[in-house]
């Protein structure tokens, strides 16, 4: 089986003209993408305010017109920002954006979980009882327009954010207790710096598949090294990132799921699918 392999629109070509950067997107041969207006397109303003249908069946339209279907519409917010204001005005961002993924026909609308700090450094605070109930404030007014516009939120944890595990992110589900969330898995993010052996890695991924996998709607795929804390990516193949255990998930529970690189190229894209197709043959 052929995997169903795509990749985030910014890192495919630089930042222009939306009707230039979906064309640049088809050429390339690429048809599956994850979206995010504010890192691709120049031409239009899509700050909190400028939503219209009619604007978000012009997009439809330049997207069927390249034959291109945006598997993640991308609005990665801070839902805990401590700042009062701020919270707010990113909730009524991604809201907007589920009006928008409605008519896209986008499979999601995405983000991560953020961390407790008004300007995204890396706390503990972000761990905190306190941190994880300013998320489900903040996830659950989003959750309800998603369950009244009938779209889905995805959902992506993160080893330094809000949701740091597979044991969070199951928590967050149950509490959470809607069908219009799903999960983004990036594996690589849920690896801890004390994580990076293979059978600890196998372990991370095993037990997201055991506690929600289900839910996990698309994968994130990419590799990574540590220094120190500090997370740092590399290109598939070259870091330390553990593929079998994934790929033997995906093949027993999760044929055509979408996959998206992180981080690729026009240059490299086809031969990193190349690289994971052989690993996933080989399962």
């Amino acid at each position: 089986m052929k995997l169903n392999i795509g990749m985030r629109c910014h890192d495919l070509c630089p930042k222009m003209e939306m009707e230039r950067v979906f064309e640049e997107v088809r050429d390339n041969h690429i048809h599956q993408i994850q979206l995010a207006f504010s890192k691709s397109v120049s031409n239009y303003d899509f700050t909190t305010g400028h939503y219209s249908p009619g604007f978000a069946r012009y997009i439809a339209s330049e997207l069927e017109r390249n034959h291109l279907h945006v598997a993640v519409l991308g609005c990665y917010i801070n839902p805990v920002n401590p700042i009062e204001a701020r919270r707010k005005a990113e909730v009524a961002r991604f809201i907007e954006h589920l009006k928008y993924a409605r008519i896209l026909g986008a499979d999601m609308v995405g983000t991560e979980t953020g961390r407790l700090d008004p300007d995204f450094n890396v706390t503990g605070e972000t761990y905190t009882e306190d941190a994880y109930r300013l998320l489900l404030k903040s996830m659950k007014e989003i959750v309800s327009a998603a369950e009244k516009l009938g779209v889905i939120v995805g959902v992506e944890g993160v080893f330094n954010h809000t949701l740091y595990s597979p044991a969070r992110m199951k928590r967050f589900l149950e509490d959470i207790d809607s069908p219009n969330v799903e999960v983004i898995l990036d594996a690589v993010n849920l690896i801890h710096p004390d994580q990076v052996r293979p059978e600890q890695q196998k372990q991370v991924i095993d037990r997201a598949f055991s506690y929600y996998g289900d839910r996990i709607s698309v994968l994130h795929v990419k590799d990574f090294v540590f220094d120190g804390e500090d997370q740092l990516f590399r290109h598939v193949g070259e870091g330390l990132f553990c593929y079998p255990p994934l790929m033997e998930r995906v093949k027993e529970m999760k044929p055509h799921i979408t996959m998206l690189l992180e981080n690729s190229s026009r240059e490299r894209f086809w031969k990193d699918v190349e690289f994971l197709q052989r690993i996933y043959g080989n399962i």
